[in-house]
């Protein structure tokens, strides 16, 4: 399989307990070796892994080792991403995408970012606030 660093791998044993229990949406990319666009997805996956991590779980699962879950979800083409939320499958796609494209698609089934600071809170206060 190929794998993209940073993504655990699931197999048709783990995949309700990794996927279908997790608290976080999961991203599942089902991938096998021969599968070109895979490895294209794989830098893309490990990326999204690092900087959503909280807000995504991305996860690996190989079809040729485990076609129990790939019939399960009915899973033909490769790679097909598939994000579950609460136990269900919400979104399917198919197909090696950039970064930016692959975090649009998913924007509406990740939970909000935390509101970053950028500055201390008395820096925020208006001139006429401070002492």
């Amino acid at each position: 399989m190929i794998h993209a660093e940073g993504v655990a791998e699931v197999t048709d044993t783990t995949f309700d307990a990794e996927v279908l229990g997790a608290d976080i949406p999961v991203l599942v990319e089902f991938t096998a070796d021969w599968c070109g666009p895979c490895r294209q997805l794989a830098p893309v996956l490990g990326a999204i892994a690092k900087e959503e991590a909280g807000r995504v779980k991305v996860v690996q699962i190989d079809v040729d080792h485990n076609p129990g879950i790939t019939s399960r979800y009915a899973v033909l083409s490769m790679p097909t991403l598939m994000v579950f939320q609460g136990g269900e499958p919400v979104r399917s796609m198919v197909g090696a995408r950039p970064k930016r494209r692959l975090l649009q698609e998913l924007e509406d089934v990740l939970p909000a970012a935390a509101p970053r600071t950028t500055a201390p809170q008395a820096a925020r206060q208006p001139m006429a606030a401070r002492p």
